[in-house]
């Protein structure tokens, strides 16, 4: 039997919450950034921030 404590964590980004490994992202964990599908969509982009210039 596994303990959730023995699984990878991450931090998300977006919210700093740490989030465990899912049986879902087996195959893709490396690439996992954020913790859910809101954070992914609440994350910052270029064409967001505000021009700063003369």
């Amino acid at each position: 039997m596994h303990h959730k404590a023995d699984l990878p964590h991450k931090i998300c980004p977006v919210c700093q919450r740490p989030f465990a490994w899912r049986k879902k992202w087996a195959r893709v964990w490396d690439q996992v950034r954020y913790c859910s599908e809101r954070c992914r969509r609440q994350k910052p982009s270029a064409s967001r921030a505000p021009a700063t210039g003369p």
